[in-house]
C-alpha cells in the first residue's frame, strides 16, 4: 500500500507543480532580499503541488491520521496567504501555536501540562524552523525526501500500516517537487510548502512516539541536520543580540553557498548529512537503549564536526567581518 500511495503521489505532485508552472508562472514570485541565495525571482508554488500530491494519496490510506493532516492543511491556507500578501507575524505564530496546541492535547493526552507545554513549543520551533531552512536550491525538498522516507521504512518495520503509507507519500510529493527545485530551481516550496511539512515532521514524529513505533528522539535525529543548523544560528545570533526576526544569510548551509560551494554541491553535502543522520535513527531506534545512545550521540558528533569545520572555515574567508 505504501509504495502504491508513493506512486500516486508523486504523479500528482509532478502534474500540479508543472500545470503551476506553466499558467501560473509569474503568481507568487519569491523576490530575492537580503536572505536570498537566488538573484532573481522565482515562483513560490511548489509547496501546493506537495501538498495536492500527498493528500490525494492520503485520502485512500491514512484517515486515522485526519487531526494532524488537518491541521498542516490548515496552516498552509494561512502561509499561502502570508506568500501572496502577507500575514502580521504575530498571527502566523498565533496559528502555529494553535495547531501544535491542538495536536498535542489530542495525541498525547493524558499527560503531564509541563511535558505538553514542552512539546508543543518543540512542534512550533519545528514548523518554523523548516521555513528557516527553505533558501537554497533543492535543500529543503531533499530534506521532506529523506525524512519522511525514514519515517515510512520505520513505521513499516514497526507495524505502522497508515503512518507509513502517509510519510511515503509526502516523501513521493516532495520527490517530485525537487525536480523542478534542484539547482537551478524553476520553483520554490515556499511557506505554503515549507511551514506544513515542519508542522508534519513534528506531528508524526509524535504520533510514531506515541504509538511505540520509534523512541521520542528518533524524529530530532532524523531530522537533525536541520534542527541543528536553525537551532544553533537562532542561539549565535541572540549571543550577538541581533534583531533574530530580520532576514540574514548566516545559516550554515547558506555559508558554504557564500564560501563558493555550488548550490548543487551544497544540496548534495547535506543529503549525506540527512542519510547519516536517518541511517543512525533508522539503525538505533529498536534497540538496548545503550546503542540507541550512541547512534544518536555518533550522529550528532559527526553534525558537530562538520559545524565546526564550516564555522573554521567561515573565519578564514573573512564571514566575521561580513
Amino acid at each position: 500500500m505504501p509504495a502504491a500511495l508513493a506512486v500516486a503521489s508523486f504523479v500528482v505532485s509532478l502534474a500540479t507543480a508543472r500545470l503551476l508552472l506553466s499558467r501560473f508562472g509569474g503568481f507568487a514570485l519569491d523576490r530575492p532580499n537580503e536572505r536570498s541565495l537566488h538573484t532573481q525571482p522565482v515562483p513560490r508554488t511548489g509547496g501546493i503541488a506537495i501538498l495536492a500530491g500527498a493528500a490525494s494519496s492520503l485520502a485512500l490510506g491514512a484517515a486515522e491520521l485526519w487531526l494532524p493532516l488537518s491541521l498542516a492543511t490548515a496552516l498552509a491556507v494561512v502561509s499561502f496567504a502570508d506568500d501572496l500578501a502577507g500575514v502580521p507575524t504575530a498571527a502566523r505564530l498565533a496559528a502555529h501555536a494553535a495547531a501544535a496546541g491542538a495536536l498535542v492535547w489530542y495525541v498525547l493526552s493524558p499527560m503531564n501540562l509541563a511535558a505538553l507545554l514542552i512539546l508543543g513549543i518543540a512542534v512550533v520551533w519545528m514548523t518554523n524552523l523548516y521555513n528557516f531552512m527553505d533558501g537554497a536550491d533543492g535543500v529543503a525538498g531533499g530534506m521532506a525526501v529523506i525524512g519522511f522516507g525514514a519515517y515510512a521504512v520505520a513505521a513499516e518495520l514497526a507495524g505502522g500500516a497508515a503512518l507509513a503509507a502517509a510519510c511515503a507519500a509526502i516523501a513521493a510529493g516532495s520527490a517530485a517537487f525537487l525536480l523542478l527545485n534542484f539547482h537551478p530551481a524553476r520553483v520554490f516550496m515556499g511557506d505554503a510548502g515549507s511551514i506544513p511539512l515542519g508542522f508534519l515532521a513534528a506531528a508524526l514524529g509524535l504520533v510514531g512516539w506515541r504509538n511505540d513505533l520509534w523512541p521520542l528522539w528518533f524524529p530530532l535525529l532524523v531530522f537533525g541536520p536541520f534542527v541543528g543548523d536553525a537551532t544553533l544560528t537562532l542561539l549565535r545570533r541572540l549571543l550577538r543580540r541581533e534583531r533574530v526576526w530580520q532576514a540574514h544569510r548566516s545559516h550554515y548551509y547558506q555559508r558554504i553557498v557564500l564560501m563558493g560551494m555550488s548550490h548543487g554541491q551544497a544540496a548534495v553535502l547535506g543529503y549525506l548529512a540527512m542519510l547519516l543522520c536517518a541511517g543512525a535513527a533508522l539503525l538505533g531506534r529498536d534497540q538496548p537503549v545503550a546503542q540507541q545512545a550512541l547512534a544518536f550521540g555518533a550522529a550528532s558528533l559527526a553534525l558537530a564536526a562538520v559545524a565546526l569545520w564550516v564555522d573554521w572555515r567561515w573565519q578564514r574567508f573573512g564571514g566575521a567581518r561580513k
